[in-house]
């Protein structure tokens, strides 16, 4: 019970970092990948609470198809910020 509740706080600060770092980074792409690793590892706590199913389609969705969306999206566009 412990252990769970701990891995429970080490994931969610774990997506709290990966968010953090999808808003800091200038690389677009970087930024990209920062949420996409925050989505697998809210899919992971969804898992982690029992809900399989929602788990399943934050995985597909939130993080395999947006992903691809946001990087295809970056391919026509400048990769970093202007200053």
């Amino acid at each position: 019970m412990i252990v769970q509740s701990i891995l429970h706080v080490v994931v969610l600060v774990l997506i709290v970092i990966g968010a953090a770092l999808a808003v800091w980074f200038k690389d677009l792409l970087s930024s990209v990948l920062a949420l996409a690793a925050a989505s697998l590892l809210v899919a992971l706590e969804f898992y982690l609470l029992q809900a399989p199913d929602v788990a399943i389609a934050e995985a597909g969705i939130g993080a395999a198809l947006t992903t691809a969306i946001y990087i295809i999206a970056i391919r026509r566009t400048a990769r970093k910020e202007e200053e």
